[in-house]
């Protein structure tokens, strides 16, 4: 972007300006010297301006103009198009517009194209007009268009045709103003009960195979699960089916421009994808859009954010975080490449980006060490359990199948269970009686999700080797699921990748009872498995049978002093 020459206006030139004759320049430096009334699109000087600019550069010319009346920039494109410049973000959800308006010339007479239009309504400009040209290049007509609020599936903005150029033109600043108030009307008449904002749901994923709209359908109902625990309100969803994804914007260009006008008729003001996103995707989808970003694992690690309780969990999720931000700090604001010095800086040529790194790695670097003086303490205390000489059943599992309401019947435990997925991240320990008269420790987990963050599997391995140690790993399972087998398979995936996938295991179906009849009689049947309404006292006492029957038997030992009755937490 170039300078206007002169110092009377603040007019700035946008384009490719290469090879115009000096008097094409002196025309496009006068288009930037004209003002325009709140009253009016465009005066007529300013059509002749752009008219004669475009007679001598042969090239489409146009003025983004300020509500104020100045002309912001001159914009110089091709015979059939211009390119915008960077205008800076506005979100999509504030209800109001840019307060620019694009005036610009078709040389030969065409209408309004898709890329007007496109700007129009994802960049939210006041108006997009066309100065139609007649063959000896004089203006002779107008047409411009105007965002709308959407009714129905017509388009989110009113077209008016062509008008010739000395027609009266509407007062521009009431129509504006209208429209802003018709708009912020309608926004106040959505009311948004999440606490983080509204959003847009996206699954990309291949075509093949027959089971692929099924499988985008239970893929897409678990990050709708997802964003709500985060606190999303979630107002549309989107599936694209395709040979490959697109390595720039994951879907299509186009498709991109529909989700992002749709998010604009919605209010929304994020779109969250159902996959990881390259630090380069993010960025290119970002700089396409007004909208936040996000991607699968982002939106897990903002969940465990949310809900890590002890110093061991919020350390754990800070660690996961940073690690998954250090490839992503290059992507920043280019405000962080401007030099600084001083103290916290390694010299006067490091940039505050590079500083950013540094104190980034060096954070991660203290945070591994305190992460391993409390697996220390961990250790040590599981050492402690070993010689007491108490059998641990660990409970694992699928998020969300019913481990902490399990805990709870069994024990009568008071450990936070909703119906939200990773409701409960710490770790808990409580005593428990079996019918056989042993008494076990019964540790919960935190819960397995497909394609959990590796930065985030990482930090919490740790925490997830506390069923390193048991004798038993009590496996629950959402009975009611459509995604049983997929929930098994990660689950197998998760306990092979920790080295416990040959331990004794008792397979629980929890939630029995919101499961059809005749399917909870033929899981009952099947000898390797228990089946479990975690809100049923009689089948949490069928349970314990069970397990007393799974749990390997001790070995010979001495006879060792029985705790006290008052430190048992028995079954209900």
């Amino acid at each position: 972007m170039l300078k206007r020459r002169g110092a009377a206006a603040m007019a700035q030139i946008h384009g490719n300006t290469a090879g115009l004759s000096p008097s094409a320049m002196k025309a496009i430096e006068r288009v930037g010297r004209r003002r325009v009334p709140l009253d009016k699109i465009a005066t007529p000087e300013l059509l002749r301006s752009l008219a004669e600019a475009s007679r001598e550069s042969k090239r489409q010319v146009g003025a983004l103009i300020h509500r104020s009346g100045d002309i912001d920039t001159v914009l110089v494109g091709s015979a059939t198009g211009l390119m915008l410049p960077d205008i800076g973000r506005l979100r999509a959800a504030e209800g109001r517009f840019r307060a620019l308006r694009l005036v610009h010339t078709h040389l030969y007479g065409e209408p309004l194209t898709h890329d007007d239009l496109v700007d129009l309504t994802r960049l939210r400009l006041d108006l997009v007009c066309a100065v139609q040209l007649s063959p000896e290049g004089e203006p002779r007509s107008l047409t411009w268009a105007y965002n709308v609020p959407r009714a129905g599936d017509a388009p989110p903005y009113q077209l008016v045709p062509p008008q010739p150029a000395g027609h009266p033109q509407p007062h521009f600043g009431q129509l504006i103003a209208s429209l802003e108030a018709e708009f912020a009307r309608q926004r106040h008449l959505r009311e948004v009960r999440a606490k983080d904002g509204r959003a847009i749901l996206l699954h990309v994923g291949s075509k093949r195979g027959a089971g692929a709209a099924a499988l985008a359908s239970l893929r897409l109902a678990e990050l709708r699960r997802l964003a709500e625990t985060a606190g999303v309100e979630v107002v549309d969803e989107v599936v694209q089916l395709r040979d490959k994804l697109d390595p720039r914007f994951v879907l299509g260009r186009g498709k991109l421009e529909e989700v992002v006008m749709r998010a604009i008729d919605l209010d929304a003001e994020t779109l969250i994808f159902d996959c990881d996103l390259s630090p380069s995707q993010v960025s290119s989808i970002a700089g396409h859009t007004d909208l936040k970003v996000i991607d699968r694992s982002q939106l897990i690690l903002d969940i465990f954010a949310q809900r890590a309780e002890t110093r061991d969990g919020r350390l754990q999720v800070e660690l996961a975080q940073l690690e998954y931000a250090l490839p992503r700090l290059g992507l920043r604001d280019d405000a962080l490449s401007r030099l600084t010095g001083g103290i916290g800086g390694r010299g006067p040529g490091e940039t505050k980006l590079e500083i950013g790194r540094r104190r980034a790695r060096e954070r991660v670097d203290r945070l591994r060490r305190e992460l391993a003086t409390l697996a220390k303490q961990r250790g040590e205390r599981r050492r402690q359990r070993r010689r007491s000489e108490l059998p641990v059943i660990a409970i694992v599992g699928y998020t969300n199948a019913g481990k902490s309401t399990l805990l709870n019947a069994l024990t009568n435990a008071a450990v936070l269970a909703e119906d939200k997925l990773f409701a409960t991240l710490d770790t808990r320990a409580r005593r428990l009686r079996l019918p056989d008269g042993r008494v076990v420790l019964l540790t919960d987990t935190v819960g397995f999700i497909r394609d959990m963050p590796r930065g985030l599997f990482a930090a919490f391995r740790a925490t997830f080797e506390e069923a390193s140690d048991a004798s038993l790993l009590l496996e629950v399972v959402d009975a009611s699921t459509p995604e049983l087998d997929s929930h098994l398979e990660t689950t197998a995936q998760v306990l092979e990748e920790l080295g416990l996938s040959s331990r004794p295991r008792l397979l629980v179906h929890n939630k029995i009872d919101q499961v059809p009849a005749p399917e909870a009689s033929a899981l009952a049947q099947r000898p390797e498995a228990a089946v479990v309404s975690a809100l049923e006292p009689r089948s949490v006492a069928l349970l314990l049978s069970r397990l007393a029957e799974a749990l390997p038997a001790p070995p010979p030992r001495a006879t060792a002093p029985e705790p006290p009755d008052a430190e048992l937490e028995a079954p209900p």
